[in-house]
């Protein structure tokens, strides 16, 4: 029993000492990294075509007050893949698997998965997040135009 206690604080000092605590991103470096999620979608060879008709709605620019000294920043954009002769479900599924590609192999987002809709005709939900950074990143894939709409915020962060 002596011997128990003064080893866990023992333990408890060293894990503190080399860093194992979690540190919360400042709100800069969140906005930095929406910032630089915009310019990937403006500039990625899949958003840059025209036909895609992409539109950012939200740029992540204006602080947005969610507690006392900690803001959020967002981004909203719209983007469209049209339908051609394809059902609906081909359609959803396709626009589904495009956008998820997207957004972990160029953007780094982490997805988390959703299985309970993988055939819902109505329109689909896309989770990824940088937990790192604090964001999440939700995307609806509507089966009418604009086909994604991309929806990413910090979390409520200091400045």
């Amino acid at each position: 029993m002596r011997f128990t206690r003064p080893v866990a604080i023992g333990l408890t000092l060293i894990i503190a000492a080399s860093g194992c605590t979690t540190s919360e991103p400042t709100l800069k470096e969140a906005t930095a990294e929406l910032q630089k999620d915009t310019h990937r979608l403006e500039t990625d060879d899949l958003f840059k075509n025209p036909l895609m008709q992409l539109r950012i709605t939200q740029r992540p620019d204006k602080d947005i007050p969610c507690a006392k000294d900690r803001f959020r920043r967002a981004l909203r954009a719209t983007a469209n893949d049209e339908r051609t002769e394809e059902p609906v479900s081909a359609h959803l599924e396709r626009a589904e698997t495009l956008m998820e590609n997207v957004i972990v192999r160029r953007f780094g987002y982490k997805l988390e998965f959703d299985f309970s809709q993988s055939d819902a005709k109505e329109g689909r939900f896309i989770y990824g997040t940088k937990e790192d950074l604090g964001i999440k990143l939700t995307i609806y894939v509507a089966p009418e135009s604009p086909t994604w709409r991309l929806h990413a915020m910090t979390a409520c962060l200091p400045r």
